[in-house]
């Protein structure tokens, strides 16, 4: 899931050529994650609860920004047992004071960072070289809710040694789920369809005229960019709910194996995408701006705002180009642009950054978040980490 508001999207941040995510094909979410697990099978499922560390070490100590834990209690009871939580106030937070912080060394030499809610956390704002640089060496792994990132430099963070991981594992279903009622609405016209239904006159209207431009799904082509967790599963509601055909665009081409589960075409550019698609959904964590449109296509944005040159939409939707957009993330949130505003209700579904937005995504985040930190300061692999191309290796515990 993209994070909302609390997370800086500056127009000007800065974000690779390449799209890095976590490990795919997208594995299915872990038990104790949808579902929680008793203390005794918790336990049992850490990773020998930091048992590799030397009986004389410290224990790690972790920086947890934002929120308390709100859910997994039990997990959390064995993360403060195997590790020092630092909980930094919320005006610690505020990004001069936690400047300042940092450079105090307030919080001593500590080995993790731990951001388990999506809502806070992000108060000091971008994670850009000014912050990172004053990070301890002692740091090795700086784990988030949320499934974008574009808000870290995860390859400066790589270099220094510390592994960024994320949380869009937790967030997948949720934000699929959210992602084909956005696409049927690109092809039914729903928000034209609800709003009408408040005047009498509007009502006939719609009912005369959204037929001539509705479109069922099956045998429409849906052209996913970024087929990372949340595109494969969009791409298996999507064939086998509605047997859409699957064509996709990323940096790497996933395996023959994994097409075949949905039966999916690869594009090696985005431009051959956008020709052969009925609709596109942007999916992808982080990349360069696009704008993606064809005479009467579809977009569908599940990803981040900042990804988007919403200017440039604005104008294909005025120009005819676009028949239908759905955006559930935008540029200058909380404020969608005015531009396509003007749109909203009949060609346009704007929603408030909702799609990853449930209680089992919010569980799953703060699970995972934990049990990457877990991991790591084991001596394991993190579960879900995005830079380890740009990591430089530190010396173990």
């Amino acid at each position: 899931m993209a994070d909302p508001t609390n997370t800086p999207m500056p127009p000007s941040t800065p974000v690779p050529a390449s799209t890095p995510r976590s490990s795919s094909p997208a594995p299915p979410l872990p038990d104790i994650i949808t579902n929680g697990l008793g203390a005794a099978a918790a336990a049992a499922a850490l990773p020998a609860s930091l048992d590799r560390l030397s009986p004389v070490a410290r224990r790690p100590r972790v920086l947890h920004i934002g929120d308390p834990i709100k859910y997994n209690f039990e997990t959390y009871a064995s993360f403060s047992t195997c590790c020092e939580i630092i909980r930094p106030s919320t005006p610690e937070r505020a990004r001069p004071e936690f400047i300042k912080a940092l450079k105090e060394e307030r919080w001593g030499d500590f080995d993790a960072i731990f951001r388990p809610f999506w809502g806070t956390g992000g108060e000091m704002g971008q994670w850009d070289a000014e912050l990172i640089q004053l990070l301890p060496p002692s740091v090795k792994v700086f784990a988030s809710a949320g499934a974008g990132f574009d808000w870290a430099d995860t390859k400066l963070l790589g270099s220094r040694g510390v592994i960024y991981c994320n949380s869009g594992l937790a967030a997948a279903e949720a934000v699929a789920d959210f992602g084909v009622a956005m696409i049927i609405s690109t092809f039914r016209h729903l928000p034209w369809c609800i709003t009408a239904s408040g005047d009498g006159a509007a009502f006939k209207d719609c009912h005369a005229r959204a037929t001539g431009v509705s479109r069922n799904l099956r045998g429409q082509v849906l052209g996913i960019i970024g087929m990372g967790n949340i595109g494969q599963q969009l791409a298996v509601r999507l064939r086998h709910g509605f047997a859409m055909e699957i064509h996709y665009h990323d940096v790497l081409r996933k395996p023959v194996r994994l097409e075949k589960t949905f039966d999916a075409t690869f594009h090696d550019t985005l431009e051959s995408l956008v020709r052969a698609s009925d609709c596109v959904v942007l999916c992808t964590p982080s990349g360069p701006k696009v704008i993606t449109y064809e005479s009467g296509a579809r977009f569908v944005n599940v990803a981040r705002g900042s990804l988007v040159d919403e200017e440039a939409l604005a104008g294909a939707l005025e120009d005819d180009l676009i028949s239908a957009i759905a955006l559930d993330v935008h540029a200058s949130e909380p404020h969608p642009h005015p531009r396509l505003l003007k749109f909203a209700g009949e060609r346009a579904m704007l929603t408030c950054h909702n799609a990853g937005g449930t209680v089992e995504t919010h569980r799953g985040f703060e699970e995972l978040s934990m049990r990457n930190i877990m991991a790591a300061m084991a001596g394991s692999d993190p579960i879900t980490p995005v830079n380890m191309q740009y990591l430089v290796r530190k010396s173990a515990l």
